[in-house]
């Protein structure tokens, strides 16, 4: 789970941290109260997208348009640019080449900056640990500053015994440059992150930039932070500000049922058992030449009423032209549990398009004739390349059928002889 900007920083605000005043503007007149409301002398205005990189980034139909953060010095400025802002889709190089629709603004003041650093904390993979990152500097080039000088980056993989200690936030301090004043507020900002870090269930908090003002304090400009989803029992108050309008078709109601589902352009249905698996079935998909229509995994202890949700996910989108199950049974997965959820969302959700299936492992032999035996066109795989391959062939046969009967009633409609087909349409 992701937060806006606005969220997360309301959450740090609500932990003692500093950030500029600001609120949320959804349009260009409530975004007009905002800065009136706020005073001062110069507004930022920025989209609220789930994504970073807003400020290089631009609209769709508009690539010298400037990006989705901006600067305004005259409350007259505000509403025309939250106009040019609000509705548009903006693309940046963390979005899709689709870009994602602007909703909602954040209307903040803006402060006079000195110099930008970076925070950050996240999970270290390699060493098991909370891990706390710095930088002498921050902002949008920050990607390009860790290519160019990774000997820059300050780290502190953080024992999970003792906790992020004050020398250690301190010595980051020093190394950035901060004098002692500064010091003190850092090293405080550091605990209260690694803090919440932990008690929020966090699998990253960014502060990016954290700016020194003109007056020599310190203030999170900008803020990313993501929730660890198999945390969120505990968290209900967060769980309730989850902002569902940029998750794609399906991906809400996956995660509701415990499912890892992320929707994909392709048309090749996938549900395979474990993350692993599942993306070695996406690569597989596309080794062969086919376009998968989605990413899901199915958790190790599913139950059949798990598996005959996910297969009915998959057969509901509109844009699926065959599917390929794909699971090895181990430990406490077993194939006949898939089999039996397949047969109960078929009898729901009719299989109208090719369905290709490779199991291995418990119970495989047998859970390959329950589903011989429910009368479902199935075609089997002997293994992986097999499955990929059959059914990015049969995906492709399919869409050469549909076009071909589409032409079909496009001719039959051009000679008058289809009168089931609504001439007024399109």
């Amino acid at each position: 789970m992701k937060f806006y900007e606005y969220q997360a920083k309301q959450l740090l605000d609500k932990n003692g941290i500093r950030i500029p005043r600001g609120a949320v503007a959804s349009t260009p007149d409530e975004a007009a109260s905002v800065a009136r409301q706020l005073g001062g002398s110069g507004w930022v205005i920025k989209a609220q997208i789930l994504a970073g990189g807003r400020r290089a980034g631009h609209f769709v139909g508009n690539q010298e348009q400037q990006g989705g953060i901006r600067f305004v010095d005259s409350l007259a400025e505000v509403p025309d640019t939250a106009q040019e802002m609000l509705g548009h889709v903006l693309v940046t190089k963390q979005t899709d080449p689709a870009g994602t629709a602007v909703k909602r603004l954040y209307v903040e003041q803006a402060c006079e900056v000195q110099r930008e650093l970076y925070l950050g904390m996240l999970v270290d993979r390699r060493s098991s640990r909370v891990t706390l990152i710095a930088l002498g500097e921050g902002g949008i080039n920050i990607e390009s500053i860790t290519s160019r000088h990774p000997e820059s980056v300050l780290k502190i993989a953080i024992d999970p015994l003792e906790g992020l200690q004050q020398d250690e936030a301190r010595n980051i301090a020093a190394a950035v440059g901060l004098t002692d004043e500064q010091t003190a507020e850092a090293v405080r900002i550091m605990l209260t992150m690694y803090d919440m870090f932990l008690r929020l269930d966090a699998s990253l908090i960014e502060i990016n930039p954290l700016a020194i003002t003109a007056a020599g304090t310190l203030v999170a400009l900008d803020a990313t932070m993501t929730f660890d989803d198999n945390a969120m029992f505990r968290h209900e108050d967060i769980q309730a500000q989850c902002e569902d309008d940029e998750l794609r078709w399906g991906e809400l109601d996956a995660t509701q049922h415990g499912l890892n589902y992320v929707k994909l352009d392709g048309n090749i249905g996938c549900l395979a058992s474990g993350a692993g698996l599942a993306l070695a079935t996406l690569d597989a998909v596309k080794f062969y030449g086919g376009e998968p229509a989605n990413f899901l995994d199915m958790p190790p202890a599913v139950e059949f009423e798990r598996v005959k949700y996910a297969f009915g996910l998959i057969l509901s989108d509109p844009g699926v032209e065959a599917i390929l199950v794909n699971v090895f049974g181990g430990g406490i997965m077993r194939c006949d549990t898939i089999a039996d959820g397949i047969i109960l969302a078929a009898r729901e959700f009719p299989v109208r398009v090719p369905l290709i299936v490779r199991l291995a492992g418990i119970n495989a032999d047998f859970a390959k004739d329950r589903l011989k035996d429910s009368g479902l066109a199935i075609t089997f795989a002997e293994d992986f390349a097999d499955a990929a391959e059959k059914v990015v062939i049969a995906a492709t046969e399919a869409r050469l059928v549909m076009q071909q009967n589409w032409w079909q009633r496009v001719q039959r409609l051009l000679t008058g002889k289809d009168e089931t087909i609504d001439r007024t349409a399109g």
